[in-house]
């Protein structure tokens, strides 16, 4: 059984995980470690096969796996992210990571998707010099003053979701939906939700 550890922001994605870990039968979560406070002697205290590494889409993320691979080369770190743009993917791997794994993913998709990760059947293809970036987001999304994460939070609201909805999809807290709905207001200049669905749908962001 491999052994596997979580470093979360948040209860909810070490909650979501963990669930989906157990019922595979096939990992052994060891612990979570907070995103804020980790350490790489932390990280490897159990001696894991796995870490599953909350991607808070910062330099710090990165040079934590760096970190990890300089000390442990044999490790797989699978990067949970919300920005599945290539440059983000590429920095990813190019620090260490084995993989990447959407948070939109169902938890219980985590196993297949960790064990095809260490046995690496999982294979990314860096984007080669001078290639556009590539990846889901629209041309009016790229030049939306959003943050990847924003514009995700934006999409979702156009499509109805509530702050929970938003929260339980994306494994934060409703008070994180709260602030990033707080600075998607200020950078839109929208007063509320219902305007700054329109402004997705007018301005192609949905």
């Amino acid at each position: 059984m491999k052994r596997a550890v979580v470093v979360a922001e948040n209860s909810l994605i070490v909650e979501a995980i963990a669930i989906g870990l157990r019922s595979s039968g096939e990992f052994n979560l060891l612990e979570s470690v907070d995103r804020n406070t980790e350490s790489v002697d932390r990280v490897l205290a159990g001696d894991p096969d796995v870490v599953l590494l909350d991607d808070d889409l910062s330099d710090s993320t990165l040079g934590l796996v760096r970190e990890l691979v300089a000390t442990r080369p044999e490790i797989v770190i699978i990067a949970l992210t919300l920005a599945p743009e290539s440059d983000r993917l590429d920095a990813l791997f190019d620090a260490g990571a084995a993989g990447a794994v959407s948070k939109a993913a169902q938890p219980s998709a985590l196993p297949t998707l960790i064990r095809e990760t260490v046995d690496g059947r999982v294979l990314h293809l860096h984007k080669p010099p001078g290639a556009t970036t590539a990846g889901p987001r629209s041309a009016a999304a790229r030049e939306s003053p959003l943050s990847a994460r924003e514009l995700e939070v934006l999409q979702l609201v156009a499509g109805g979701a509530t702050n929970g909805e938003i929260a339980r999809k994306l494994w934060v807290t409703e008070q994180t939906v709260k602030f990033h709905l707080s600075n998607i207001y200020r950078k839109l200049d929208v007063a509320n939700r219902t305007e700054a669905s329109r402004y997705a749908h007018v301005n192609g962001l949905f």
